[in-house]
């Protein structure tokens, strides 16, 4: 058995500028709200990170059969002021939601592989991921968690906002880790193990 890691083609992708209309760090979860990409996780965390700072703004870019479900978790928690539902995004809105994160997290309960945390590390994003994706198996500057550990989840962001040496880390490191990460690699990579069955 031999495992071929997807890539990431940034090509057409430019280093956007934009203005932000918030002072508070942002935290983005981006994807499909469904079960499988654990969304209630994320909004626990958010609960309980804003249990020790009021000064932060989490985002979920979005949609899926959760979303009405998750709105409602979140203002049942009391955190709705600091959670913004951003709706269905693509394109160009993708790249400006990673350039306006501080973190970016994706906290799945299954995940073959994710592409999402290396679009945002590869915007400078650090980012959290859980452990039961595939993409842990080779994101090493990713902070990785169960995604049931709401606890350790917001151990994780808290420590990336209040500590600035870890978070430019951890967005370098990551920055050219996934760079590292090219299609060129995955397709040399196929290409020897065809090599090594046919001889």
């Amino acid at each position: 058995m031999v495992t071929v890691h997807n890539a990431v083609d940034f090509s057409g992708r430019e280093n956007l500028q934009v203005e932000r209309g918030v002072k508070d760090p942002v935290v983005t979860f981006l994807g499909r709200i469904t079960y499988q990409k654990g969304p209630e996780y994320f909004i626990e965390a958010a609960a309980k990170v804003l249990k020790r700072t009021k000064n932060v703004r989490f985002v979920m870019a979005g949609s899926g059969d959760m979303m009405n479900r998750a709105i409602r978790h979140a203002a049942r928690l009391g955190i709705s002021d600091r959670f913004h539902f951003t709706g269905f995004l693509r394109g160009m809105d993708v790249q400006k939601m990673f350039a306006l994160s501080d973190v970016y997290i994706m906290p799945s309960i299954s995940e073959p592989f994710g592409i999402s945390p290396l679009e945002a590390m590869r915007t400078g994003v650090p980012s959290i991921i859980s452990k039961q994706s595939g993409a842990a198996e080779i994101l090493h500057y990713a902070f990785k968690i169960d995604f049931w550990d709401v606890d350790a989840m917001a151990d994780d962001i808290h420590a990336l906002l209040s500590y600035p040496a870890l978070a430019d880390f951890s967005a370098r490191m990551g920055f050219d880790e996934v760079n590292a990460l090219k299609w060129n690699g995955a397709c040399a990579k196929m290409k020897k193990v065809y090599e090594s069955v046919i001889k």
